[in-house]
């Protein structure tokens, strides 16, 4: 037309690229929900060297809406097909950030840096261990995640994590932030505080199971009063945060042990001789 020769793609090629379009267009939905965790958990740093009563509460709310991106980001990817390599690597380095290196440093700042201004003997060494337990709560994160990496889901399927999940363990530490909000600043209690530290840390990289929630038809019809509890739980979170929050942390938490626990004696009670 008008002296210009027009070429036209066969049809299953221009739909091919049209494809390849879409997906590549698809990839970034996923990858900027990651982004977003990754910015909550670059918040709850800078807040928690702000220090004061309503930066922890900020850092500990975003540590708890980056859970909510990571939790968008995988299903959002796993919904439109947009699963790769890059983005399960992609996601786990924005969880060091958010659920390894934004969740120790607020246990630190608001749980142990305000001994740094008391003179009692003790307060010193406190301080000192505080670093280490951070560290190892970062470490182990980190461990976490590559060992999920690698071997994925517990044997079996998908119902239960090996180890604590990374989530989980953050937002026990931000629970408790937000339901006590005031730091401490009595040595005894930053022990007791450290010792809930490493227990989650440990817990992160031991073999205790949790459960997974992934077994769940969410995408099925569901009976009415499901939603009606559903919507009565947002509604508690919204009113009382504080101590809602705490406890289904604390709940989750205790839930793997005990599990655990139950397992291990219901094994030796089967292999107990007769």
């Amino acid at each position: 037309m008008n002296g210009v020769e027009q070429y036209e793609l066969p049809v299953p090629e221009q739909k091919r690229e049209r494809n390849h379009r879409l997906r590549r267009g698809v990839y970034l939905v996923p990858g900027s929900l990651t982004v977003a965790n990754m910015l909550c958990g670059y918040y709850a740093v800078l807040a928690s060297l702000q220090g004061s009563v309503a930066d922890f509460d900020n850092a500990a709310r975003a540590i708890g809406l980056a859970w909510l991106f990571d939790s968008a980001d995988g299903w959002v990817a796993r919904a439109t097909g947009a699963t790769s390599e890059f983005g399960k690597q992609f996601d786990s380095l924005a969880d060091v950030i958010s659920f390894g290196v934004a969740p120790a440093l607020l246990a630190f700042a608001w749980g142990v840096r305000g001994l740094l201004e008391s003179g009692v003997g003790p307060a010193r060494h406190v301080v000192q261990l505080g670093w280490l337990v951070s560290l190892a709560f970062v470490i182990c994160c980190a461990w976490r995640l590559a060992r999920f990496n690698v071997h994925g889901m517990a044997p079996g399927g998908s119902r239960y994590f090996v180890g604590m999940p990374t989530p989980a363990a953050a937002g026990m530490i931000a629970a408790t932030v937000h339901a006590w909000k005031t730091p401490i600043e009595d040595w005894r209690w930053s022990l007791a505080w450290l010792a809930l530290v490493s227990a989650l840390a440990a817990l992160m990289t031991s073999t205790v199971r949790h459960y997974s929630f992934k077994d769940i038809p969410w995408t099925r019809r569901q009976p009415s009063l499901a939603f009606v509890l559903i919507a009565l739980l947002i509604g508690l979170v919204i009113r009382y945060s504080e101590e809602v929050l705490l406890l289904i942390a604390a709940t989750y938490t205790a839930s793997g042990i005990t599990l655990h626990v139950v397992r291990a004696v219901r094994h030796r009670l089967v292999s107990r001789p007769v």
